[in-house]
This record gives C-alpha cells, structure tokens and sequence, in this order.
C-alpha cells in the first residue's frame, strides 16, 4: 500500500467513525425513552424532546457548515464539532432533570450535525474521480445504516447496563476521533478563510423557518395538527421564515446558505431524490418496528434483530454498487434502487396477521438492496457537478434535506396509520351486524365460552362482544400499515421519471467537473 493510499484509508477511517456516532444517535434513544421517562420525571409528551430536541439542532446547523468551515477553516470546525458532540454526549448520560437533558441534547445535535456533511465532503476530495462511487459507498454504510442499527444497540445497552450508556458509548469513539483528526485531517488547500460580515438575517430566518417547520413535524401527530392552535402558528411561522430565507438568500451579496447551487439541474433533481429516501428511510424505520411490536408482539430487541437483513444486505451491496457505477452508470443504478423498494413495499403492503419470519425477511433484503443502489448513485451524481469550492456547502443541503423530508416521513406515517386505523375500524365494524352469519356465530361461541367459564350471561355476552372488537381493531391497523406500505411504494414508482434528468454518468466526475449526458 502506497503513502497516497494509506493516508487515504486513515481519513476514511477518521471521518467515517464520525459520521456513524452522529447517525446513530438520531435513532439509539428511541428505545430507551421509556426508561428515561422514569428517572427524569417526564411525560409521555415531554420525554419526546429528548429525540427532537436533536434532529432540531441537526437540522439548523447543516445548511451553515459551508459558512463555518470557511470562516474557521474546515479541520478545526470539524474537530470542534467531534468535541462538542463527545463532552455533551457525557452529559446527556449525567443529565439530572429533563431541561438539562434537553440543552444537553440540543449541544449534541450541533456537534453531530456537522459531522456527516463535512465528512461527505472530505469524502469526496479525497478519492480519485474513478473511485467516487466507492467513497460514497463507504459513507453510506455508516449514514444510512446508523440509524436502522441504533435502535438495536440501544436496547441491548439499555437491557443490559442502563440508559446512560447509550450517550457513555460515544466517549471512547470520540477520543479515537479526536486524535484521528488532529494527525490526519487538513484543509483543502482550494479553501479560503473568510472573515466577511456574516448574513445574520439569513441566518434569523433559516433557524425561525428551519426550527418551526421541523417542530411542526415532530409535534403534529400528538397536538391532533390543525385542530392545534400551536401547530397553526408553527406552520404559518414556517412558511413565512422559509419564504424570507429564500428571498434573502437570492439576493444577499454574500448569503449564508449558497441556495443559489439548486439552480444546477442534477443537483437539484438529485437533493429531490435524496429526499424521497429520507422519507421512505426514516418512515419504514418508523412503521416497521411499530408493526413487529404492536401487531405481532415481538419485544423491542427482537423487532431491532428481525430488521437487521436490512443492514446487512446494504452493508453487503453498497461497496459493490461503487464498482457497479461506472459500469452501468447513476440513471441505471438509481432507477434500479427506485424499482426494487416499490417492489420491496408492495410485498410489506400484502402482509397479514398470519406472517411468518421469511415473510419479512426478504422484503427487507430487496430494501437493502434497493436503498444501497440509490444512496451510493446518488450521492455520487449529485455533488459531481458542483464546484469543489462549494462542496461542503452542497453536502450540508443535501444532507440537511434528507434529514427534514425524514421528519416528514415520520409525521405522514404517523397521522396516515392512525387515520386509516379508524378508517378500517369503521369499514369492518359495518360489516359485523346481526345479518353476518359469520359473526354472530363468533360471538355466540365466544359468548358460550365465557358463560362455560363462569361468568354470568351479560357480562359474557359484553367479553364476547369485546373479544370481537378488539379482532377487528387488530385488523384494522393490519390494513392500515398495508395501506401506509403501498403509499412508498407509489411514491417510489412515480419518482421514476425524475432520474432523466440525472447526468447519466459511467465515470464519476471529480469535484467541479462535469461529464457527459
């Protein structure tokens, strides 16, 4: 191996142990809340800040990198951003009440939303044109299956010491990254320290527009949305803040986000894209748990062991997807990924009360498959185009993207699986009447069950009749996560088109250059 090569890996290996902490965070604490909720005196409702209160700060930080990096140079923003991250990740496991956890967090998600961008972009710079797919590869596997391990490794951490460990986990990782980052990470010698006025409107409106959006998302479903004055301000605040950040960013001499890059058309299409996986990504990692859990009774580390082909088979098929790309080119790949996770969700969409384990089994394989394909194409294709000069603040958009279409995955998951919920509920309760022969013989045997059991004829006529609606409540929420499962998988299927207007790349560019359509 040659000095190029070895340094190569060293800085792979550096920013790749950053970016799999901060992704895996997004997710590691949603099993553990429940546990947090105890020691910290919360409700149901105010334990949720704890993971909101980080993808906020993910969120509002990402568009800005590009700014901070060339202000402060981009080693030391990243080194700062993994110190951070490691000292509040400490005292998130010390938190003592539920504001202290809260603040902690928020320190966590400012440090580890920088750490995935910047770590795409040094990414980028630092492997060969040839070898773009391959790096992209690499940064797939820690972005994309963080947060499908997270909640796995927390409930495991959890089961097995206490809550605090799944922040304590970071410390080690942290110090190893810390050192990594010192002896081998550097500025790119095209990057140009800034000392310019900062946009401070820009800046205003991007975290008044960003933060009320992103709050709106995660609080909808529990404030019953538009029913809620407080979820009516958020979303006008929303609109208004993101309106501004835009008109302001058009026309500042020197924005603070460089939105201007979404004009370049495979950018664009591609930053689209990426948030149609952000969707279908973070809302499978929300309905499928809630399936294996609710509806099949699978504890909470058994529903994380039972969506692991899913990691596995990315983690087997993202480094061959680099080498596929410059076979077959990013329109192949990508248009591939797309038709195997419509196929993937309308086999979920098929599923009964009656599956199997091989029944989700392989349903996730093709996800694996699916998402592998388009995370590395994609990613690849999309930054070609952009200047190299501008790649960390492209990385932070598209990223930053990602991460909210995430929160609107979740949101519509949510709020669709509860209405269709009722929806079916009341579609089969009208066909239980006294007419349905079926039913009534169900609840006469069970009603004859009960009396045999003991209990007088009222009371077990009301168990049957109970015993009855909770078999069509069950139902019920089956169809409704069919329904919801078939709604990605349209959602994939009619994203197909939009690959066109991809470059339709072989031979990944280097950053700043553009090859052929």
């Amino acid at each position: 191996m040659s000095a190029v090569q070895r340094n190569t890996l060293m800085i792979t290996i550096t920013v790749m142990t950053g970016a799999v902490i901060s992704a895996l965070d997004t997710s590691i604490v949603n099993v553990a809340l429940p546990y947090m909720r105890g020691n910290l005196g919360a409700s149901v409702e105010e334990i949720a800040w704890v993971s909101t209160s980080y993808i906020l700060a993910n969120v509002i930080i990402m568009p800005i990198i590009g700014l901070l990096s060339s202000r402060y140079g981009r080693k030391n923003f990243y080194l700062a951003s993994v110190v951070l991250f490691t000292i509040s990740s400490i005292l998130c496991g010390l938190a003592w009440d539920l504001n202290s956890m809260i603040f902690f967090r928020v320190l966590q998600g400012i440090g580890g939303g920088a750490l995935i961008p910047v770590s795409q972009a040094i990414l980028r710079e630092n492997y060969p044109p040839e070898q773009q797919g391959l790096a992209m590869g690499i940064f797939g596997l820690g972005v994309v299956m963080g947060p499908a391990v997270g909640p796995t490794l927390g409930g495991w951490l959890t089961d097995h010491f206490s809550w605090p460990w799944i922040f304590f986990i970071n410390l080690p990782v942290g110090i190893v990254n810390i050192l990594l980052t010192m002896k081998y990470v550097e500025d790119p010698p095209f990057l140009q320290r800034k000392k310019e006025r900062w946009d401070y409107w820009g800046l205003l409106f991007m975290v008044v527009g960003l933060g009320s959006l992103q709050l709106m998302l995660e609080e909808g479903q529990t404030k019953d949305w538009f029913n809620s004055d407080y979820i009516r301000i958020l979303t006008v605040t929303a609109v208004v803040g993101m309106i501004l950040f835009v008109w302001r960013e058009l026309t500042a001499e020197k924005p603070a986000v460089d939105i201007r890059l979404l004009k370049e058309r495979t950018f664009c299409t591609g930053t689209f894209l990426g948030g149609v996986l952000g969707i279908s990504l973070f809302a499978s990692l929300f309905l499928l748990p809630l399936f294996l859990q609710q509806l099949l009774g699978y504890p909470a580390f058994d529903s994380g062991l039972a969506m692991m082909p899913r990691s596995v088979a990315m983690a087997l098929f993202m480094p061959v997807v680099g080498r596929l790309y410059s076979v077959v080119g990013a329109r192949a790949l990508i248009a591939a990924g797309l038709a195997i996770n419509a196929f993937s969700f309308w086999q979920l969409s098929t599923l009964s009360l009656d599956v199997g384990y091989w029944d989700i089994f392989f349903p996730q394989v093709w996800q694996g498959f699916g998402f592998g394909a388009i995370f590395v194409a994609l990613s690849t294709v999309t930054l070609s185009t952009i200047d190299k000069s501008k790649i960390t603040d492209a990385s932070g958009l598209y990223n930053v993207v990602r991460q909210v279409f995430g929160s609107v995955g979740i949101a519509l998951s949510a709020t669709l699986l509860t209405r269709y919920e009722s929806i079916y509920h009341s579609y089969l309760t009208e066909k239980i009447t006294a007419v349905n022969d079926a039913a009534q013989n169900l609840m006469s045997g069970l009603g004859n069950l009960f009396y045999s059991s003991g209990y007088d004829t009222e009371r077990a006529s009301q168990m049957s009749i109970q015993a009855v609606n909770g078999l069509i409540t069950k139902q019920g929420a089956m169809m409704a996560f069919n329904h919801v499962f078939l709604l990605v998988a349209i959602l994939f299927a009619v994203s197909l088109p939009f690959v066109l207007l991809l470059k339709n790349e072989k031979k990944p560019a280097a950053p700043g250059q553009v090859h052929g359509d």
